[in-house]
């Protein structure tokens, strides 16, 4: 009988690895492959343990005439070609298929600079499935409120079939910045302080575990 013959040290590292990679390549692979082009993603740590940000299968697809998100963890989307400076106008029409089983918020992300880094920095105006709105700065991990959770008329709840559509546009001209539902303007802010910066990358931005379809995605240059 032959014995054993033990695998080098150098070898066994290799090895492993190479396993590593692949199991890691694997793991991104569904989203990259799902993901529209030219798209990325910058998912959220949360540090709450009552509304983590840890849960999996994030799905980021093109779906009909838009892309559709289901979640998964909180995360921002982005195409750095969807760019605007001066006066603009941001929009998209959102589509939230079911009410989660707590309030979470979807909506637009403008203003933004060095979204997959340490010091990521954009403004987001997002509404949720219980009437509200927010308009919120985020400077790296910290963010700031410019408009608190406010409810709102013009923000459509989910009916009998659990869905919801609302149309969010950020209207920038001179120095105001309006926050538009279903086309009407919910608040408005100077550009000044938290809000001074609108020039950037414009996106989207879908909170944990909902379900939601986006349509009409467009930056119009004025």
């Amino acid at each position: 009988m032959m014995g054993h013959k033990e695998i080098p040290m150098h070898l066994r590292l290799a090895s492993s690895s190479i396993v590593l990679v692949l199991f890691l390549a694997i793991a991104v692979a569904p989203l990259a492959a799902q993901a529209p082009p030219g798209w990325s993603v910058r998912i959220d740590r949360s540090t709450s343990a009552a509304d983590p940000d840890n849960t999996p299968n994030l799905k980021f697809a093109t779906m009909g005439k838009g892309f559709h998100v289901t979640g998964g963890p909180a995360g921002v989307f982005w195409n750095p070609a969807n760019t605007a400076a001066g006066d603009f106008t941001a929009s998209a029409t959102f589509t939230l298929t079911k009410p989660s089983g707590h309030t979470n918020y979807y909506g637009l992300v403008f203003g933004g600079a060095d979204l997959g880094a340490a010091t990521q920095n954009y403004i987001y105006f997002l509404v949720a499935q219980d009437g509200t709105f927010l308009v919120k700065h985020r400077a790296g991990e910290q963010t700031h409120d410019v408009q608190n959770y406010t409810k709102h008329a013009a923000v459509r709840q989910p009916g009998a079939d659990g869905r919801s559509i609302n149309a969010l546009e950020v209207r920038v001209a001179g120095n105001t910045i309006s926050y538009v539902v279903n086309g009407q303007v919910v608040h408005t802010t100077p550009k000044t302080g938290m809000t001074a910066k609108t020039d950037g990358i414009v996106g989207v931005r879908v909170n944990h575990l909902l379900d939601v379809h986006v349509e009409g995605f467009a930056v119009q240059k004025k």
